[in-house]
């Protein structure tokens, strides 16, 4: 991609819009950003981006923004069918995201993440098994560091192991990863994408350019990454934690083998996986698919995996304070994962759910509210839509906040309950991701700790 003296728009400003702009602006070329947020809100960023003589508009898009601009490049949290970029589209204007264009710049070969659930583990794990076979590796993607700031870091034997969202891969054009892999697809951001059937084929388009030399690694407990296994060119690889494969990751009595064309070779007991939860024994299994399909020897595997530490804000175990057990899985940001996180404790749960809705059901969370909860404690602009769906499966209690919420389910629990950050939404209701708020409740349980204990 010729970049020189090219008019570039970059739209969005979060993390991957200024590292787009920067990169662009280094390439030569002419760069523009546009956010609709307004300047104060975006005083840490505007800076950086004047300084290297990028043009800066906030507070909305103009009108003849978008016009004539040679490329176009949007940040993932911007809408694809939003009135300018239709406009831009009619003018023949092309449009990519940043994952795009890290892909057409990047020497090396990609590996590349999604699903519902699990892609940041399963990333981080990954990217860790991949260093440890000795090949350089970068790390990044929608896992925080933007693709386009690993660039500059690589060289034509790196990989970069990257965490792939559906809106990163609504953008897509001839973005090919070496290893491509699908953990799971289950309903998620259907306030954006619509329908469920949009949302699996953006996931599928991870797999859209991939040739008969690469690979495909799916999840065979899915049926949704089933269906997906036709849609490919690449060699597919299954992983599975219920059944045998034919080619792939599964367990057999307890111990965990991989499969190819050479052979069936023992990697590791599961009982040494030190993550909690069957979703983590899956996110495993792909991890290690990727790291065998890199040619990462096994015991290096089996050291990654068994050295591997839980991502913060991943079922994260926090505390113990007075005998009850705090835990933030504030990354649970739908009601698939909020249920994977139930099933990862028998029962005497207090679940703090709530924030902002993302068009879901969550009276599918029902039965599992009623065998394995004490109370739900309800949060954020979704409480009221949950409290009517779940009503008469739990006792709920109305917070309003996550101050509130974790301050009542610790005056109610006994020792040997759980209290469990799972919010099932997103968090931008009342924090500015979905960090921010796992960072807060660890804040507010540690204050806990220095506080009396309370009749009962």
């Amino acid at each position: 991609m010729e970049l020189i003296n090219k008019r570039v728009l970059v739209v969005g400003l979060g993390k991957s819009g200024v590292a787009s702009a920067l990169f662009l602006k280094a390439r030569g070329a002419r760069v523009t950003v546009s956010d609709t947020k307004s300047e104060d809100e975006l005083k840490a960023e505007i800076p950086a981006l004047l300084d290297h003589g990028i043009g800066v508009e906030t507070g909305g898009h103009g009108e003849r923004t978008f016009q004539e601009q040679d490329l176009i490049v949007i940040s993932p949290g911007v809408p694809v069918d939003a009135a300018p970029l239709a406009q831009a589209r009619a003018l023949g204007e092309k449009i990519i995201g940043e994952v795009e264009l890290a892909s057409q710049f990047f020497p090396g070969r990609i590996v590349a993440i999604t699903g519902s659930n699990g892609k940041t583990t399963t990333t981080t794990l990954a990217g860790q098994m991949v260093a440890a076979g000795g090949f350089p590796t970068v790390v990044g993607g929608n896992i925080g560091t933007p693709a386009i700031s690993l660039v500059d870091r690589a060289g034509p034997e790196s990989v970069a192991v990257l965490e792939v969202s559906s809106f990163q891969l609504e953008t897509i054009q001839a973005f090919r990863p070496w290893i491509a892999v699908v953990l799971n697809v289950t309903p998620d951001h259907l306030d954006r994408h619509r329908t469920f059937a949009a949302y699996a084929n953006a996931k599928a388009r991870i797999f859209e350019n991939q040739e008969r030399t690469d690979f495909a690694v799916l999840n065979a407990d899915d049926p949704t990454c089933v269906q997906m296994g036709a849609r490919t060119r690449a060699a597919v690889f299954w992983f599975s934690r219920k059944g045998e494969v034919r080619q792939g990751t599964h367990v057999q009595e307890g111990r965990i083998l991989f499969r190819d064309a050479e052979g069936q070779q023992e990697i590791m007991l599961a009982a040494d996986i030190p993550l909690k939860g069957s979703h983590n024994l899956e996110n495993v299994l792909a991890a290690v698919c990727v790291g065998m399909l890199s040619g990462v020897a096994p015991a290096r595997v089996r050291q990654t995996v068994q050295e591997f530490k839980a991502v913060e804000h991943r079922l994260e175990f926090v505390a113990t304070i007075r005998g009850v057990q705090y835990y933030n899985d504030s990354k649970a940001t739908n009601v698939d994962a909020t249920i994977k996180a139930l099933e990862s404790f028998p029962a005497n749960i207090h679940l703090i759910l709530g924030g902002k809705d993302k068009g879901s059901d969550y009276s599918v969370l029902n039965e599992l509210l009623r065998t394995r909860t004490k109370a739900v404690y309800t949060i954020g602009a979704a409480a009221a839509k949950i409290e009517s769906q779940v009503k008469g499966w739990a006792e709920i209690v109305h917070a309003e906040t996550l101050e509130n919420a974790v301050r009542l389910a610790a005056q109610a629990a006994q020792p040997g309950d759980i209290v469990l950050l799972a919010p099932a939404c997103a968090s931008f209701d009342q924090f500015r991701s979905y960090e921010h708020r796992g960072k807060k409740f660890k804040e507010m349980v540690s204050t806990l700790g220095a506080q009396p204990a309370t009749s009962k």
